[in-house]
């Protein structure tokens, strides 16, 4: 079992930045995944952005070019560098985490397959 605790949410006028960080309560391994990803109200979560074990990663469309995500030499603290935010980053972010082994599950970034999650931070985005 991982727990995740993310913080670094806030409100912020638009093309501002904010740093968002998720620490897992234990190490990982070889095949562990960590994400991000977003909800508003009415809509189904989103992936931001997934980085495996091996550190590769990828970006949801929206986000690529505006947000990067790294991680501690300990790799148990994600963080989301967000840039250039815009009103349609505000959402409420959550961390998410499994083991995917050697399958594609992290690069798919679908929500329903991570089985563990952060309890979520607000980003506001104010035009």
């Amino acid at each position: 079992s991982v727990e995740l605790m993310e913080s670094g949410g806030g409100s912020v006028q638009a093309g501002g930045s904010l740093v968002l960080s998720c620490k897992a309560s234990r190490s990982t391994g070889s095949g562990f995944c960590m994400a991000w990803f977003r909800q508003i109200p009415g809509k189904e979560r989103e992936g931001v952005v997934a980085m495996n074990d091996d550190g590769s990663n990828r970006y949801a469309a929206s986000v690529k070019g505006r947000f990067t995500v790294s991680r501690d030499s300990a790799k148990t603290t994600l963080y989301l560098h967000m840039n250039n935010l815009k009103p349609d980053d505000t959402a409420v972010y959550y961390c998410a985490a499994d083991d995917f082994g050697d399958s594609d599950y992290c690069r798919e970034m679908n929500s329903v397959d991570f089985g563990y999650w952060g309890q979520g931070t607000q980003v506001t985005v104010a035009s």
